[in-house]
């Protein structure tokens, strides 16, 4: 027997805020909420992403970040698309082929080159 990934947990100050920019950016979509924050999902069996509130803001480098892929587009169309969503360029540089951003929070994230094929168009709770 194996283990999967159930949700990603993203420690934040506003989950409503970062649930809106990450549903932009991924495609997603916001499917429960409560006290503790708002969780979204993607169109197949990935891990939902559930945005948890904390007091405190975030601290020092990410230990874990997202790698996003254009699917429709080149990568300089995307970066456009994602800085008119409210993410940052980072001050981490990246290489030729991904470039660091940063979403509301400042959480470190990298828009690759290479494209991938979208999600289906469906969604499907668990």
């Amino acid at each position: 027997m194996t283990s999967r990934i159930g949700d990603m947990v993203i420690d934040c100050r506003d989950p409503e805020v970062m649930a809106a920019f990450w549903s932009s950016v991924l495609g997603y979509r916001i499917f429960a909420r409560d006290q503790t924050g708002v969780a979204i999902r993607g169109a197949t069996v990935s891990p939902d992403i559930l945005f948890i509130r904390v007091p405190e803001p975030k601290a020092g480098k990410n230990r874990l970040h997202f790698d996003v892929c254009p699917t429709d587009r080149s990568q300089e169309e995307e970066l456009e698309r994602l800085f008119s969503l409210g993410a940052t360029r980072s001050s981490i540089v990246g290489s030729g082929s991904w470039v660091v951003l940063e979403d509301p929070e400042g959480h470190e994230f990298c828009l690759m080159s290479k494209r991938i094929a979208p999600e289906p168009a469906a969604y499907h709770d668990a």
